[in-house]
């Protein structure tokens, strides 16, 4: 077995990383955290991935596991579980960055924006095939989850409850997360396990 050495510029290392990882899979080839080069986006593509940046000791990988374990099968808790998941995940993307609420510092959440089918209907292909497809709420209705838009008299309104805990460095960390991990913000913001919903006057 040989060893190889490389030093590649900072600029070009995820590209070249890239590149590497395509030949040793070819060629069955194996290196210690040549990995670690690639994007963050190209590491994290499942929860599993991100619960593995972290580690099996990380704080919110035991709990998680720890709720997820006591609650198993139980679908009240889907929303409870999916915001540990989303915790992994986001702390796997921003990979060590937290927001700080200091002067200037901007911050980013994926934000679902709701259509009506007719809507939905008159969008060329190209539009249509970017969406996401979610439920939302009417004046009526209650407000899902983090965020949720409102529609009075002429006017539309968009309204977002954030959790800080739950935001990005980068807006284009939240529109990954938001593609990428959609069943999962799904399930923390929406009730989807099939029972009928009642109205509370």
């Amino acid at each position: 077995m040989k060893e190889l050495k490389l030093n590649v510029p900072e600029e070009q290392a995820q590209d070249f990383a890239k590149e590497m990882m395509e030949l040793m899979r070819k060629y069955d080839v194996t290196a210690e955290n040549i990995d670690s080069l690639l994007p963050i986006t190209e590491r994290v593509k499942t929860f599993d991935d991100a619960c593995k940046i972290l580690g099996d000791e990380h704080p919110l990988v035991t709990q998680c596991r720890l709720t997820a374990s006591a609650y198993k099968g139980d679908p009240m808790t889907e929303d409870f579980i999916a915001y540990f998941k989303l915790r992994i995940i986001v702390a796997a993307l921003n990979e060590g960055w937290e927001p700080q609420f200091t002067e200037g510092e901007v911050r980013y959440y994926p934000y679902y924006w709701l259509y009506t089918k007719e809507e939905v209907d008159a969008m060329d292909d190209d539009r249509r095939s970017r969406l996401l497809y979610v439920g939302g709420n009417a004046n009526t209705g209650s407000v899902c989850g983090l965020s949720a838009s409102h529609a009075y008299s002429d006017f539309s309104p968009s309204t977002a409850y954030i959790g800080a805990r739950l935001t990005f460095k980068t807006r284009d960390l939240a529109l990954y997360a938001a593609r990428q991990f959609f069943d999962i913000y799904a399930d923390f913001m929406f009730l989807r396990h099939g029972g009928q919903e009642e109205k509370v006057e």
